[in-house]
């Protein structure tokens, strides 16, 4: 469907989106509203962000992150009943702490995710992680991605892009580096914001500590996000070593520029990927990464393979399928 035809199909539905996420953020959530809202004025919906339920009136609410925005989803059911609600599950609600496995919602999580009527996931084994009574109106929308081109860097470089946070693991994929053998040569590039959170200040020191240590890795901060996708472009490999993932957006991205991800094996990397993605390592195993790292590098077959596994993702990462995704959801609920 072009986007001329999907205006024409289009409800002219007043959709609620909201987002943790304040203006101008460079997180996630931000982004994934931003994204959203874009798609659905292509399907004739008129849709506004805000940061909390502001009592516009509303036909859907889309709540985006289901314990952050959990009051909105409440005081939406209270205010408009006949308003239908979705909920998208983000990464944290899935894993609310780094080391949260098997993925297990909050209890505000959960009494959203039970009031709404449509629960969004991001990768297509979220469903069966959640209790038995909210499988049924789970629906899996891969989050769709544009690439910014740009020239391939002539020096092999692995690019992560991530905020400086224990989840995320950038301090991993610098130690990786020293599995790696000082004869490969390889660039690492760290692109990401250090946040004010709680315990998320001292871990990005010991990343730029690390960072300053290691020659071949280099940190250029947050970057604008024409500016990070380019970057992502002109790697050779992306890396995505996090504990925890509900479907990460750099995924997608990667996928679009046609740029191979290196990533541990939880769920939310092997659900966009596949089960048989041959670059995925052990969660928190520097040693492995560095071995893929090393493979990349000096084995062209193995990243070739990569590259025609990437181009064949593309598809699903294409907005056109997302927001097809998110017309049918918006028919289902009426």
């Amino acid at each position: 469907m072009s986007a001329a035809q999907a205006a024409d199909a289009g409800t002219g539905q007043r959709v609620s989106i909201v987002t943790p996420a304040a203006p101008g953020s460079r997180k996630g959530n931000r982004a994934t509203a931003v994204r959203i809202a874009a798609l659905l004025r292509q399907l004739g919906c008129r849709p506004h962000i805000t940061t909390h339920w502001d009592g516009a009136p509303t036909d859907v609410l889309i709540a985006v992150h289901a314990h952050k925005s959990a009051d909105a989803v409440f005081a939406c059911a209270a205010q408009q009943p006949a308003a239908r609600i979705v909920v998208l599950l983000a990464g944290t609600d899935l894993h609310p702490t780094p080391d949260a496995a098997p993925p297990q919602l909050g209890e505000r999580a959960l009494a959203a995710a039970a009031r709404a009527d449509a629960l969004v996931a991001l990768h297509p084994l979220v469903a069966a992680t959640l209790p038995e009574e909210l499988r049924h109106k789970t629906r899996t929308i891969v989050q769709s991605a544009t690439a910014e081109p740009a020239p391939r860097a002539s020096r092999f470089t692995a690019v992560l892009l991530a905020h400086l946070r224990p989840v995320k693991q950038p301090l991993l994929a610098v130690q990786a580096l020293r599995a790696v053998p000082a004869d490969v040569p390889l660039e690492l590039v760290l692109a990401g914001g250090r946040l004010a959170d709680a315990g998320d200040e001292a871990y990005a020191a010991q990343v730029e500590a690390a960072v300053a240590a290691e020659p071949r890795a280099r940190f250029v901060g947050e970057l604008p996000r024409r500016d990070a996708k380019r970057l992502l472009a002109a790697a050779h490999v992306c890396l995505v070593p996090s504990n925890a993932e509900g479907g990460a957006n750099v995924v997608s991205e990667a996928i679009a520029a046609g740029v191979p991800v290196l990533c541990s094996d939880v769920a939310g990397n092997v659900g966009l990927l596949g089960a048989d993605w041959p670059g995925t390592f052990p969660a928190g195993d520097a040693g492995a990464l560095g071995a893929l790292l090393t493979r990349c590098v000096r084995e062209p077959a193995f990243l070739d393979d990569l590259c025609r596994r990437t181009q064949v993702l593309q598809p699903m990462v294409a907005p056109a399928r997302e927001r097809e995704a998110w017309r049918r959801l918006l028919a289902e609920l009426g």
